[in-house]
């Protein structure tokens, strides 16, 4: 009995070791200013920056297809934006993240009770619609889908990227 529980006490202390040595959750608190940070952030680059939620139907059919977009084209760079009005959802963002395939990427939360300013600071007209995809060229040039994106235009986006090197 003692083996037994000896045994169970070291499993125990292994697991324990081993959770409390696990990376961190990736999710970044996306705050007034953070967008600009963003932008400096990823100047230069060819960036994808795409605002999503939990209780959103289509970010959930989405998500994966963004995953693959990532792991597809690795000269992009991508960033995701937990806009969901829903809070404290943390551990249910970087679950869908991770089963996405997006846990690589920059991940963000929306981290203020007032919303409507975060979103006015992405977009003055935006009224809080996701999913919500913009696409950052090098030059900073932005444009915006609204709605689900399709891989395809994304694709072609992400070629011509390429081109205006």
């Amino acid at each position: 009995m003692k083996r037994a529980f000896a045994a169970l006490a070291i499993f125990g202390l292994v697991a324990l070791t081993a959770s409390s040595t696990a990376a961190p959750p990736s999710l970044k608190p996306f705050e007034r200013g953070t967008w600009r940070e963003v932008l400096r952030a990823h100047a230069g680059r060819p960036t994808l920056i795409h605002f999503w939620g939990v209780t959103c139907g289509p970010c959930k059919i989405e998500l994966p297809q963004l995953g693959k977009f990532m792991l597809d084209h690795p000269e992009i760079d991508v960033v995701t934006v937990s806009a969901d009005l829903v809070p404290n959802l943390n551990a249910a963002t970087q679950a869908m993240l991770d089963k996405a395939g997006l846990s690589t990427a920059e991940n963000f939360i929306f981290a203020d009770g007032y919303v409507e300013r975060l979103r006015f600071e992405i977009d003055p007209s935006w009224q809080g619609d996701i999913p919500r995809t913009m696409l950052v060229t090098r030059e900073g040039v932005v444009s915006t889908i609204e709605g689900s994106a399709e891989i395809s235009d994304l694709d072609k986006w992400s070629s011509e990227q390429g081109r205006s090197r």
